[in-house]
């Protein structure tokens, strides 16, 4: 299983700037290791994000995403106290899911 995802959010007015920076290799599935042969694709597919269990925000991903993704986005209507929660999913089925705090 993948390391938690470091998440940051923070409220101004009734909108929350959301911080994540996700652990993940994300491979592209063109690189070859030092024997020459080439390493599988694994990478992050799916990502979304909830705000006290509603869904605020979906995107789908592919190989070209970097090592350690780092997204930010903006929530509308959210305030100090309520709980965002992202969740990933990688072409290998594998899952995560962590949430914060806004404050």
């Amino acid at each position: 299983m993948a390391d938690p995802m470091r998440i940051r959010a923070q409220v101004t007015g009734t909108t929350a700037t959301v911080k994540v920076l996700m652990s993940h290799e994300m491979e592209t599935g063109l690189r070859k290791d030092s024997a020459g042969k080439t390493i599988p694709a694994w990478f992050i597919q799916e990502v979304s994000a909830s705000l006290n269990g509603t869904p605020v925000m979906s995107a789908q991903w592919g190989p070209s995403v970097a090592k350690n993704p780092f997204l930010q986005f903006n929530v509308k209507n959210a305030k100090a106290g309520d709980k965002i929660a992202v969740t990933w999913v990688d072409n290998r089925g594998e899952k995560r899911t962590d949430e914060a705090v806004i404050s």
